[in-house]
């Protein structure tokens, strides 16, 4: 059995978006109009079939244009690409920046997560609410983090239309925002991502060197600065002797897993099965993380150049760039610079007259968090609904298109850099003996100085704090997000490594650092941690879909009410927290009660 739409029709509009994205149809079985020699046969099932992962840019494409997915521009989509209605509507309601119902074509962002919440959100919202009410032809929208944390709070403007527009207000106003709003074209133009570096132009940084110094939309510019050295020291060495190198230096993953990432490209190597791929998962959703979005904006070659790389040594031709759809002037600039790349040789049938063929895909996500796990993201470009798979089998052997995949963020990718031009052991020598090179660090909260910071791993949480310029009376402090776990001010001497914040009985995640001084209402923030999982959990595993619901539940009761009641609460949610710990299917819901537990048991949130 399946969902129909009965007798709904695109729209002229509606059916342009679409075919602006697949072409014509050729037949009445993809829409086009009916003939007698199309009664006769079906064709080009397969073909359009083989055409699923198309679903996802299918429904940007009428989403951009329109502002919502109508049942006839869905059930248009479904005919050109021979899937079911009923699995397009999952895949469409599935993510938080598309619509099914309508909507107006201006839709303003209001970001609530936790850097925004405690710079002023709650009375952003209101203000602009109470300016843009019905009538105004504007949609807001309260939403999570928008990756602009340094600026907090944010808004994001999208105006829907042929082609779309955007206007970010960072930090917004109530009069920024609306005007972000009513005329994102005249909006103020966004800082240069220098900006979110305090340390740009410094002596010393490898993976921000470039940042502000560069023209990011030049790759003359890029390669007068260095840019394509390691490309040609990878095709010297050959894939195994670049697979040697990563290994050596010691490099792991930077998204928070901390897989040794030449185990993984060695292991993506070695399987007879073809094709390999290559996915860059650059859909940091991560409360307060923002440094992948800081390096596509400033230094979008190095991310061309080290997927380049990356593919060359596991045997892969094609690439995925799965973008963080809040992000579109990292989109911009990802699409000029691979656009540029391949008109210079760098991308290709033949990169560098290396006689190898590499190609990158941008495939934009829609607003889940859960796509930043490697299989839901795989899931996702696949056009499915982005759900976590089992493991095994591993994306190593069966990931993309089960296909064997290697995946790896932005920031895992680009030291992918200096270990080719410098060597293995000088890399290595940076950082300490376990978790060695530079680390990049989101700072953001009760900070002069909130952005992105590149340290050498070893530094103690108090350096970079007074890097960042922490102010008094900090109350808190938040490592790896929201799914990592709180600290007390005076634990500033926790090393920042991984093995340092485990044995501390923390987490360091993917590098954020989120400072809170006591003007900040911390049970306020610990409700908008357990929302941010509620609204995020896949809703795939019991565990998950029902612990989240009833954490923020417990949470909710236990700002209302004080002793024995409050400890019985804590009680079940401990409880809860085990449970989503050791059942659910993937790091969201074993992570979900992190931050609660620590802000209880370290903090006394609620003594």
């Amino acid at each position: 059995m399946d969902l129909h739409f009965g007798d709904s029709k695109p729209s002229d509009e509606e059916r342009a978006a679409v075919d602006a994205l697949l072409g014509p149809p050729q037949s009445s079985w993809e829409g086009a109009d009916r003939s007698d020699a199309d009664l006769r046969w079906a064709r080009g099932g397969r073909a359009a079939r083989d055409r699923r992962d198309l679903l996802l840019p299918g429904l940007h494409a009428v989403n951009d244009r329109i502002g919502w997915i109508s049942e006839g521009a869905l059930d248009y989509l479904c005919r050109r690409l021979t899937v079911p209605p009923a699995e397009a509507y999952g895949v469409a309601t599935f993510y938080s920046m598309f619509a099914v119902k309508p909507r107006p074509a201006t839709v303003l962002h209001l970001c609530t997560d936790l850097a925004c919440a405690s710079a002023g959100a709650a009375d952003l919202c209101a203000g602009v609410e109470a300016r843009l009410g019905p009538g105004s032809g504007v949609g807001v929208e309260r939403g999570p983090c928008l990756g602009l944390c340094e600026r907090a709070p944010a808004a994001l403007a999208v105006r829907a239309g042929d082609p779309v527009r955007t206007a970010v207000s960072a930090p917004a106003t109530v009069e920024a925002a609306v005007l972000a709003a009513s005329a994102p074209d005249s909006a103020p133009e966004e800082p240069s991502a220098a900006l979110a570096v305090p340390q740009a132009g410094q002596d010393g940084l490898v993976l921000l060197r470039r940042v502000g110094v560069v023209d990011p939309a030049s790759p003359d510019d890029y390669r007068a600065h260095g840019g394509y050295a390691a490309l040609r020291r990878a095709f010297e060495l050959g894939p195994a002797g670049v697979i040697r190198e990563v290994t050596d230096a010691g490099l792991v993953g930077r998204g928070g897993a901390a897989f040794p990432t030449g185990r993984k490209w060695q292991a993506t190597a070695s399987q007879p099965d073809h094709p390999h791929y290559v996915v860059c998962n650059a859909d940091e959703s991560e409360p307060g993380t923002f440094k992948d979005r800081v390096i596509m904006e400033g230094d979008p070659y190095a991310l061309v150049e080290s997927m380049t790389i990356a593919a060359y040594a596991v045997g892969a031709h094609q690439g995925y760039l799965y973008l963080r759809g809040e992000y579109p002037r990292a989109l911009e600039r990802m699409s000029h610079a691979i656009e540029q790349a391949r008109a210079r040789g760098l991308l290709g049938d033949d990169v560098l007259g290396q006689g190898y063929a590499f190609d990158i895909e941008i495939r934009r996500g829609a607003g889940a968090y859960i796509c930043g796990e490697e299989t839901a993201l795989f899931n996702s470009i696949e056009g499915y609904r982005g759900e976590p798979r089992s493991k095994p089998p591993f994306p190593v052997e069966k990931g993309l298109f089960g296909r064997p995949t290697v995946e790896n963020n932005v920031e895992t990718l680009v030291n992918v850099l200096p270990i080719l031009t410098t060597g293995a052991p000088a890399y290595a020598a940076i950082g300490t003996g376990k978790s060695t090179g530079p680390k990049l660090f989101c700072v953001s909260g009760s900070v002069d100085r909130p952005g992105v910071y590149e340290l050498p791993f070893g530094a103690t949480l108090g350096e970079l704090l007074e890097l960042a310029g922490v102010r008094t009376r900090l109350r808190a402090v938040l490592l790896g997000g929201a799914a990592g776990g709180f600290v007390r001010p005076d634990e500033r001497d926790i090393p920042l490594t991984f093995e340092g914040t485990r044995q501390a009985g923390t987490t360091l995640g993917s590098g954020v650092v989120m400072a809170f001084d006591d003007t900040v209402p911390l049970p306020r923030l610990l409700l908008r941690i357990a929302e941010f999982f509620r609204d995020e959990s896949c809703g795939q595993c019991v565990p998950c879909r029902v612990g989240t619901v009833r954490q923020e539940e417990a949470l909710h009761r236990i700002v209302a009410r004080t002793g024995a009641a409050a400890a019985d609460d804590i009680a079940l949610l401990r409880e809860v927290g085990r449970a989503m710990r050791d059942a659910s299917i993937c790091g969201l819901g074993q992570s979900a009660w992190n931050a609660v537990e620590s802000a209880v048991d370290r903090l006394g949130a609620y003594e």
